[in-house]
This record gives C-alpha cells, sequence and structure tokens, in this order.
C-alpha cells in the first residue's frame, strides 16, 4: 500500500474515480455516470458488463482522451475493446494483481450476485485498491484481507436492505461509502442511512456525485 493518501471522487451511480500523486483511476464509468467520467483517468477498472457499469461509449472516450490510457476487465468487456485498443487492454480474473496507473490493484470475486434464479449470472469482479478501497461492483464479495474504505451497494434489483447490513458487518471496514445509488429516491435515503448506520457496525456515508474526500 503505498503511504500517500487517496483522494476520493464520487461519481453518479458505481462510478468512483481515485487520485494520488498527480495520477487518477476511474472505476465503473457505466450508463448512469457522467459522460466524460473516464475522459482524464490514467487508468479505468470495471467490474462486469451490466450497462450501468459498462458503458462502451464512455470507455472509448476515455480511451481516446490519451493513447497511454489502459484498462483493465474481465473478458467479456475487454472482447469489445481490444481489437480497437491494442495492447491497452487487459483481461483479469479473481486473484490477479496487477499495476495501473501507480496503483497496486488485486482482483477478487467471480460472479455477479443473483438477481433471480431464472437470469443467468454474468462473471463479475471487485477491485482492492492499494490494499484500502474495495469496490465490488454487483456483488458482496468479501476480500481475504482487511478493508479500509468499502465501496457500498446500497440499493439494485438484486438486494435488499439486510444483505447489505450484513455484507458491512462481514467485511468490517473502517468506513463504507455508498455506491450503485442512482435508483435510490430521496425519500429513501434517510432510512437507508439510519439503519446501515446503526445496525452496520462502521461509520457509513453517502457522497453527491462531485463530492471529494481525502482516505
Amino acid at each position: 500500500m503505498n503511504a500517500s493518501s487517496l483522494t476520493l471522487t464520487k461519481k453518479k451511480h458505481s462510478c468512483i474515480r481515485l487520485e494520488r500523486d498527480g495520477q487518477s483511476l476511474v472505476i465503473d464509468p457505466g450508463g448512469f455516470s457522467e459522460e466524460d467520467a473516464a475522459v482524464g483517468a490514467d487508468a479505468i477498472l470495471v467490474t462486469h458488463e451490466h450497462p450501468d457499469h459498462f458503458d462502451e461509449a464512455r470507455l472509448r472516450a476515455g480511451l481516446e482522451s490519451d493513447p497511454a490510457v489502459h484498462l483493465w476487465t474481465l473478458r467479456s468487456v475487454a472482447e469489445r475493446l481490444s481489437a480497437a485498443f491494442p495492447g491497452r487492454v487487459h483481461t483479469v480474473g479473481h486473484g490477479d494483481t496487477f499495476a495501473a496507473a501507480g496503483f497496486d490493484v488485486q482482483v477478487h470475486g467471480e460472479l455477479h450476485a443473483v438477481i433471480h434464479p431464472d437470469i443467468p449470472r454474468v462473471t463479475n469482479v471487485g477491485f482492492l485498491v492499494d490494499g484500502s478501497v474495495f469496490h465490488p461492483g454487483d456483488a458482496l464479495t468479501v476480500p481475504d484481507r482487511p478493508v479500509d474504505t468499502l465501496m457500498l451497494p446500497v440499493m439494485a434489483p438484486w438486494n435488499k436492505i439486510s444483505e447489505v447490513i450484513d455484507y458491512v458487518r462481514e467485511v468490517r471496514p473502517r468506513r463504507a461509502i455508498d455506491i450503485h445509488d442512482a435508483l435510490l429516491t430521496d425519500l429513501a435515503r434517510p432510512i437507508y442511512d439510519s439503519q446501515i448506520g446503526s445496525l452496520g457496525g462502521t461509520d457509513h456515508s453517502r457522497m453527491t456525485p462531485g463530492d471529494a474526500s481525502r482516505l
């Protein structure tokens, strides 16, 4: 883990930007995130193929903005972009480790959470950045090592609040920050804040898109 502090910027839905020492890494600039969410990033990570996490136009914009930008993702996404950006799209899976724009990244997890038994599960990977910030994508993956900051998927077709609370309890991060929140209405937010905050057993917060925090 690099000793320099990270800056986390919350983007819309499940997209976040991490910055340190002039380098930036963006995770999941999908169709619910800002159109330029990946532009200006030095590295891009994508957890899975669903359109709220993977948007080809947003990824192309990020990759075309700088020929030095690389993308790390699972096979189903990599196959869509590797021909257009030879040598810059890397396929990763559970257990892999790599360096991206100066960040140390570990890959955890293999499958998307169950939406319904009749819907086939796609591959999903989570990314632990600098041994500190864990973005699980669309799964409740528990890494086999401590997590300082858990990016917490709070509202999805595949989860309910009791599972979200139990997930925080199992991971036991120092803090949990909401992601996957585009479907969560303002009316429901105070309920989620109260229940996760009081029952999760850790510091819980949410950020407005565009807000930044030093970790």
